[in-house]
């Protein structure tokens, strides 16, 4: 017999309930790095033989769900997990011919220019994409008419001021906090440099869901969580999963007198 939570599950997010639960656990750093990724995946058109970016990929789960979901080639990137480690889950998964992966930083990367159809970046780019010059940089590894897609945590408004924070996270906001962004702020940075044109940003329709099952999971385990623990006492909403996606513009990328610090 199914569960009702089974049952809402495989109607949320269809793809990810074919995988097993214990591994998407087993594999995600955070919240259910499947579900924020089929969220993004319902606005992006992936088609075989493409060409992807996994940014910030953490233990590759989400660069093995492109592979077999989609046909598309994913080069899978994160500066802290070992790439041998990340090639034995992949090799577990049958996508050693699909899936390559790569201990690199992000703002350090050694692709060509215009080599990639898309880049998607799951809860993490808020730790790398907030530098301003790092929007043109990374829109230089992504062909024009390509599409960029971000999944991650938001402030619904924007916090200016460390009197502006709310009591909840207080104690951590300047350690764990700071770099968090509301989902205009995103869209701002992302549009001023003009290399790209915003698709779509919005709080994603399963957001509700997956925070619940992200605090049941942690006071479940009793493992301690800073984010769950703010999620669990948040009672405004302060904290949303946002998706954001943009298409690179034909705009040329020059970075003759700049370059991005590591």
């Amino acid at each position: 017999m199914i569960s009702a939570g089974a049952s809402i599950r495989k109607t949320l997010f269809p793809l990810s309930s074919g995988y097993d639960r214990s591994w998407i656990k087993k594999n995600s750093l955070g919240e259910n790095v499947l579900y924020n990724l089929e969220s993004l995946c319902e606005i992006i058109e992936f088609k075989e033989g493409m060409r992807v970016l996994d940014l910030g990929c953490g233990r590759v789960a989400s660069a093995i769900f492109l592979a077999k979901e989609f046909g598309v080639e994913v080069w899978a990137v994160d500066q802290y997990i070992a790439a041998s480690e990340n090639y034995q889950r992949i090799k577990e998964m049958n996508c050693e011919h699909s899936v390559y992966p790569l201990k690199l930083n992000a703002k350090s990367l050694p692709f060509p220019t215009e080599f990639f159809d898309i880049i998607i970046s799951v809860d993490s780019y808020m730790y790398f994409g907030t530098d301003e010059k790092f929007t043109p940089y990374i829109s230089q590894f992504l062909k024009p008419g390509g599409t960029i897609g971000i999944v991650d945590i938001s402030f619904s408004k924007e916090i200016n001021y460390l009197a502006e924070v709310p009591d909840f996270m207080r104690e951590h906001y300047q350690d764990k906090w700071y770099f968090v962004h509301s989902m205009e702020w995103w869209v701002k940075l992302w549009e001023k440099t003009g290399h790209l044109k915003i698709l779509n940003a919005e709080i994603i329709p399963q957001n509700d869901f997956i925070k619940a099952e992200y605090i049941e999971d942690f006071k479940t385990s009793k493992k301690q969580d800073d984010i769950a623990d703010a999620l669990a006492r948040d009672k405004d909403s302060m904290l949303n999963i946002f998706r954001m996606t943009a298409q690179r513009s034909e705009k040329p990328i020059d970075f003759g007198n700049y370059c991005i610090e590591v």
